[in-house]
C-alpha cells in the first residue's frame, strides 16, 4: 500500500508543527483577550501584564522563530479586532516587533535556562518600541517621561513571565520527547 504524503514521517513533523504553532497561537490570543478584561490599576495608561508573551516565548525557545512571529502576528491583529482595540495596533505591532527580535536573539544566542533575561529584554524592547510609536503618532516628546516606570515595570513582569515561561520549557520538550517515543515502532 502506497504512502500518502501526510503519512510521510517529515510531512507528519511538518504537520504536527502547524498545529502546535497553532494551538499556541489561540492560547495567546485567549490570555491576551482574558488580560484586556482585567481591571487592574496601572500607573500609566494603556499598560498591561503582558501575559500572552509567555506563550510567544515558549514558540521560539520550542519551535523557532517562524513559528514565534506567526504566534505574535495572530495574537497582535486579532487581539486588537476582537477586543476592539484597533487603536492600540500601532502600539502592539512596533512594540512586540522589537520584542520579537529580541526574544529571537535571545534564542540564537541563549540556551532555555536563559528564558527570564529573555523575557526581561523583550519587556524593555516592547517599552521601548510603544513609547516611541506614542511620540511620533502624538508629536508629544513629554510621553518619554514614562518611559523609566515602563522599564522598571517591564523588567518586572518580564522577569515574571519568563518565570512562568522558564517553567513550561522545562516541561515541554519532556513531554515531547515522551510522545515521540511512545510513536516509534517497537523492536520486539
Amino acid at each position: 500500500m502506497a504512502s500518502t504524503p501526510l503519512r510521510d514521517s517529515g510531512a507528519r513533523g511538518s504537520t504536527e508543527r502547524v498545529c502546535r504553532c497553532a494551538l499556541l497561537a489561540a492560547l495567546a490570543l485567549a490570555l491576551a483577550a482574558l488580560e484586556s478584561l482585567l481591571p487592574l490599576p496601572m500607573p500609566v495608561p494603556g499598560m498591561k501584564l503582558g501575559i500572552a508573551n509567555v506563550v510567544t516565548v515558549v514558540a521560539a525557545y520550542w519551535l523557532g522563530p517562524a513559528c514565534a512571529a506567526a504566534v505574535f502576528l495572530v495574537r497582535a491583529i486579532l487581539a486588537a479586532f476582537l477586543t476592539g482595540q484597533l487603536s492600540t495596533l500601532p502600539f502592539s505591532l512596533v512594540g512586540g516587533g522589537l520584542a520579537l527580535v529580541v526574544t529571537i536573539a535571545f534564542v540564537r544566542l541563549a540556551s532555555t535556562d536563559r528564558a527570564r533575561l529573555c523575557s526581561m529584554a523583550a519587556a524593555v524592547a516592547h517599552n521601548v518600541g510603544q513609547v516611541g510609536v506614542a511620540v511620533a503618532l502624538t508629536a508629544t516628546p513629554q510621553i518619554a517621561l514614562y518611559l523609566p516606570v515602563l522599564l522598571v515595570v517591564g523588567l518586572v513582569t518580564g522577569f515574571l513571565t519568563g518565570t512562568v515561561a522558564a517553567a513550561l520549557l522545562e516541561r515541554v520538550p519532556a513531554a515531547y520527547r515522551l510522545e515521540r517515543r511512545s510513536k516509534a515502532p517497537s523492536s520486539s
